[in-house]
């Protein structure tokens, strides 16, 4: 596995950007996943794992070689990668749709003294809506870039059923489903009340969500943010559908389930701000309550665009970004490094690099992204990697050292302006 990593290095070139320092953080970054994270198996799959724990998230493997998408085009050992990985994550959820994040091998390692159903090969149980879209998001953008459609296999198409009736369940999760899930030994946030049921909800067309990107507990479960990537999901899995498999009774499906969940979003998850007027809620139960905040991992409602939910110029975007991004965000801190969006995961005052990232991705304003970059830059803590979080008046004081989804997204931002030509952003 390392001699391919080795030959993968001399064949894939991220380019070359002014000054040194940031083409080094660039270079560090790009690479992390491949270097350090990514095992080739005989059984033709790829394990990607998250980086200081050793389970695969199918989440953070999805985000975590999504940077590498473009160059796949005409490199065949990474193509490999990005299909193996595909082909793993399809496997696992066929095993358990409901499990966040997996073992390598069925060894029962992980969380086993969790209250919920357990198996072998799932290293935890938290069930999150964004973990069944990330690897659909990956396997079409992995199509669109290279035309390929050998992963849209029998197991794949196994592994979207299961997703699609899953997604129908959680519609009415109180009434239908058999998901439960309590832990004893963590935190509130590690654990779902009501007996492992979760609070209440109301129908909507939204589909229930346990947790939150973060793994934490959702305060009320009608994640917004998750939904909305649903929503984008289901328009991918219709063209697969339509356009691969000849299937126009799964594309109706998905769009019938997609319209839907949309219909519960625009009626149930819009909230109108005396300050800022409408805006979008991070969670409602569809009986009037609403959690107004944001959490730095994605889906999030600032990555509404980059998501490709709505448009960066949509109003009741623009509206909740600039909620988001101010002090009326409880998750938002302003410290004398560095302001952006926190996580209830991490302790008060600490700023995510993801957060950050993520408003430069989204973001229309070239002043912003510039000081954004000189921000993300100066915040590494002169360890050329990104972190988890970091402390606004000390990034010196920083969680998770290896943390590979930050790394990918970085190498993500940087990419894109590159290919924009936009180079003179990396000069302050």
């Amino acid at each position: 596995m390392t001699s391919t990593i080795e030959q993968l290095k001399r064949e894939i070139d991220p380019g070359t950007i002014e000054p040194p320092f940031l083409m080094n953080l660039y270079r560090n970054c790009f690479y992390s996943t491949l270097e350090t994270t990514t095992e080739l198996l005989p059984d033709g799959t790829t394990f990607v794992f998250t980086g200081d724990i050793p389970a695969m998230w199918l989440r953070d493997s999805s985000a975590q070689v999504r940077h590498y998408i473009p160059f796949s085009v005409e490199n065949v050992l990474l193509r490999q990668i990005i299909k193996g990985l595909i082909k793993r994550q399809m496997q696992y959820i066929r095993t358990d749709p409901y499990a966040n994040a997996f073992n390598r091998e069925p060894d029962n390692a992980g969380h086993k003294q969790d209250r919920t159903k357990q198996n072998p090969w799932v290293w935890e149980r938290k069930y999150e809506v964004d973990s069944l879209c990330y690897p659909i998001q990956l396997s079409y953008l992995y199509w669109k870039a290279t035309g390929e459609t050998s992963v849209f296999d029998n197991g794949f198409r196994e592994a979207v059923r299961t997703i699609l009736g899953l997604w129908r369940r959680e519609q009415r999760h109180l009434e239908d489903s058999p998901y439960r899930f309590e832990r004893t030994d963590g935190s509130p946030t590690d654990t779902l009340q009501n007996g492992g049921k979760g609070t209440p909800v109301r129908y909507t067309g939204m589909t229930w969500s346990g947790f939150r990107p973060s793994d934490d507990a959702c305060t009320f479960h009608y994640l917004i943010p998750a939904n909305m990537f649903a929503v984008v999901v289901l328009r991918y899995i219709g063209e697969i559908a339509r356009d691969v498999w000849k299937d126009e009774a799964l594309a109706d499906s998905a769009k019938k389930l997609g319209r839907e969940i949309n219909d519960g979003i625009q009626g149930y998850g819009i909230f109108r701000h005396p300050k800022y007027g409408p805006i979008y809620a991070y969670e409602t139960d569809g009986m009037g309550h609403y959690n107004l905040m944001d959490d730095a991992n994605v889906p999030s409602l600032l990555s509404i665009p980059y998501l490709q939910y709505q448009a960066a110029e949509d109003l009741i975007y623009v509206n909740t970004r600039r909620f988001l991004l101010g002090r009326d965000n409880p998750w938002f801190f302003e410290g004398s490094c560095a302001k952006g969006i926190g996580s209830p995961h991490t302790s008060k005052d600490y700023i995510w690099h993801i957060g950050l990232i993520m408003q430069a991705l989204t973001s229309t304003d070239e002043e912003e992204i510039r000081e954004l970059l000189k921000m993300i830059a100066g915040t590494d803590a002169d360890t050329g990697y990104m972190h988890e979080s970091f402390h606004k008046n000390d990034p010196g004081q920083f969680t998770r050292p290896w943390f590979a989804w930050a790394n990918s997204l970085f190498a993500e931002l940087i990419h894109r302006i590159m290919k924009d030509g936009k180079q003179y952003l990396f000069h302050w």
